[in-house]
């Protein structure tokens, strides 16, 4: 396995805050919008920062956009937490975006799992290989939203020269155990589906938890990921059950408001990132947006007056 960087390995055992990706009224990218939020992030102690995750609405970029997204986030975050870019779609795409990446100076890739309806476990084998060559020695993140494509690719896949870390993003911790067992014990895996699944992922031996609720609110984040390492599950249960409306408000209409609620957020609270893209949802309904405002003063993250507190 590829030496790494202690700092990275470290990191990933936390919080990976995954960015939103900025838009102007143009709809053009605009990457600066970000600095407050990186700010907020590095100071509340967020371990790891994401360019070009879902919740930086990576199926909705074209290549370009992606690596202008992942050279600016590198240059606002300036080397002070370790900064995965993620690359995926289509192999000469997510190949682009690697060399991309790693000439930004970014400290590894998150390759996302092909969305391609005609997935072979072999052949994603093949794709995260030809990625981890493009990428010329960066680390390696994988990121499974699903494990259709069996244990055994799992675990071939962690054997590719270069990986280091498994997202899991499937709400099945029986068989992330069961991955966990048939794989390098060096190999680092995270919690994909946020706050809300980081306890039973990490019972079984997941670390660390992505979550996209670091752009609004992300000492609430740290202190779930405080609770959970020093193995106080009813007080981690009981944080994450006060952001529990927030999550459920990203949830609806089959996740398309996911990256929504977190945009509609920040707008209510003076960071607008401008909307999210089409197929996502924008804006909210009238309920959904007075829900979230309820849920921003109870946070009080948010004035009755509907100002920032």
């Amino acid at each position: 396995m590829a030496a790494t960087n202690p700092d990275l390995r470290r990191s990933l055992t936390g919080i990976s805050g995954i960015l939103v990706t900025p838009f102007n009224d143009q709809d053009e990218v605009v990457p600066g919008r970000l600095t407050d939020i990186i700010e907020r992030s590095i100071t509340a102690g967020v371990h790891i920062l994401v360019a070009n995750g879902n919740t930086g609405e990576f199926y909705g970029l074209t290549t370009t956009e992606a690596e202008r997204m992942v050279h600016q986030t590198a240059e606002l975050v300036r080397g002070r937490v370790p900064l995965l870019g993620g690359v995926g779609r289509s192999i000469k795409d997510a190949c682009t975006l690697a060399r991309a990446t790693r000439a930004a100076g970014a400290t590894g890739l998150m390759i996302h799992q092909p969305p391609d309806p005609f997935v072979s476990p072999r052949g994603v084998i093949d794709y995260v290989k030809r990625v981890a060559e493009a990428g010329d020695g960066l680390p390696l993140m994988l990121y499974l939203r699903n494990e259709t494509i069996g244990l055994d690719a799992i675990a071939q896949l962690c054997a590719v020269e270069g990986v280091i870390g498994v997202k899991w993003a499937s709400p099945t911790p029986l068989r992330l155990a069961e991955a966990m067992r048939r794989t390098d014990p060096t190999i680092i895996w995270v919690g994909g589906l946020a706050e809300t699944w980081a306890p039973p992922l990490c019972a079984v031996g997941a670390r660390g938890f992505t979550s996209g609720l670091i752009n609004v609110w992300p000492e609430r984040s740290v202190a779930i990921h405080a609770a959970l390492e020093a193995g106080d599950y009813q007080r981690a249960a009981n944080l994450i059950d006060e952001i529990s409306g927030f999550e459920s408000l990203r949830a609806e209409e089959q996740n398309g408001t996911n990256v929504t609620t977190v945009k509609a957020a920040l707008r209510l609270l003076d960071n607008d990132c401008g909307p999210t893209r089409p197929p996502s949802a924008w804006p909210l309904t009238e309920p959904q947006s007075s829900k979230l405002v309820r849920l921003l003063q109870d946070w009080r993250l948010l004035t009755e007056a509907g100002t920032r507190a």
